[in-house]
């Protein structure tokens, strides 16, 4: 890293999209705090709790006036993003901005189609526009869909997602390298395991099961509990994007042979990591975990597998680990911990 973050930039800012959401929020508050200058972008849908959203963005703003700008624009809006890359003509973007949830897909696919698609064609054009030094963009490990080899590798296909959701940001990946490609753009893509922690959404298991149990409400146990999943603590998640943000852009590789083409890598400077905790767990452990934590024991109403939904991920980091020193650290004992108290105190419980 850097000694100095500002001077490495120069007077150039990095833009933050979804700064409002879970992940861009902390992700745009850890770099105001190494003295970058940050625009975060967010569109505030209603998709949850918009003061969720409002009282992450008063954080920025009032503890980093002079760091930070917030605009409110729609990715998907062609126009005003425009505007918003001419007038500060970002050095990177950390484009985390997106229609999140595989189930939500399900019923809504028209959102997914105009925030992951339509609205990251639109930041790929906004970055070769203002000759953008490096784009870092959020993938998911739903891109690995029907596969069974795990743990998951960037090494192998990942060509079977089974919810429009995961389709959607395989097609992202698949965007951002033809833009390495023609355009010599850097582009790095960082496909999340579950991430989960503090602030986080409240459509995800933790924030639903802490809920539900404290109301003394059962919780949908889907699969049976028999589900396996690579949770991964917010913290341990922003340290490896912004080490990546504050590093070298990838390089082409120069070993990269179309005849046994490696889909992380490529003849562009374009790279694909996995982001998780490298650690595959139990559903049944993560929810004793909470049980735990709020010494209150949950009423479980067991059912099949979703529609879109896997059994297992488990992500295999051995690249990010060797490129830029990625080690997730934070065990789902602690994690849970925090985001629990987290919960208490936020909404007075």
């Amino acid at each position: 890293m850097p000694a100095n973050p500002s001077s490495a930039l120069g007077a150039s800012t990095i833009l933050v999209t979804g700064a409002a959401g879970f992940i861009g929020f902390f992700v745009a508050k850890v770099l105001l705090s190494k003295g970058f200058q940050v625009v975060g972008l967010d569109n505030m849908s209603p998709y949850y709790d918009l003061k969720l959203k409002a009282d992450r963005l008063e954080i920025l703003t009032s503890t980093y006036k002079n760091q930070f700008q917030f605009v409110k624009v729609d990715i998907a809006d062609r126009e005003n993003l425009k505007a918003v890359f001419e007038k500060h003509r970002p050095r990177k973007v950390i484009h985390l901005a997106a229609q999140a949830g595989v189930r939500y897909s399900i019923t809504n696919p028209e959102v997914y189609v105009q925030s992951n698609l339509v609205g990251f064609a639109n930041i790929l054009e906004g970055v070769r526009q203002t000759s953008c030094e490096h784009l870092i963009y959020a993938s998911t490990s739903s891109v690995y869909g029907a596969s069974t080899k795990i743990p998951f590798s960037v090494h192998e296909d990942a060509d079977h997602p089974v919810s429009l959701y995961g389709a959607t940001k395989r097609a992202n990946e698949l965007m951002a390298h033809s833009y390495s490609m023609m355009f010599q753009i850097p582009t790095t893509g960082l496909r999340f395991f579950t991430v989960y922690g503090p602030w986080g959404r409240p459509d995800m298991a933790l924030f639903l099961f802490t809920k539900n149990i404290l109301e003394n409400k059962p919780i949908d146990v889907f699969n049976h509990g028999d589900h396996k999943r690579d949770f991964t603590y917010i913290d341990d998640i922003v340290e490896g994007i912004v080490s990546i943000a504050i590093g070298d852009a990838p390089q082409e590789n120069p070993n990269w042979n179309s005849k046994t083409s490696d889909p992380a890598t490529s003849s562009a400077p374009y790279r694909i990591y996995n982001i998780g905790n490298n650690r595959s767990e139990p559903l049944n452990r993560y929810i004793e975990v909470i049980e735990e934590v709020l010494q209150k024991k949950a009423t479980k109403n067991f059912l099949p597998l979703q529609k879109g939904d896997v059994p297992e991920t488990h992500a295999n980091i051995d690249d990010l680990v060797s490129d830029y020193g990625f080690k997730p650290k934070t065990r789902i004992e602690v994690g849970v911990k925090n985001f629990v108290q987290w919960y208490r105190d936020y909404y007075k419980v």
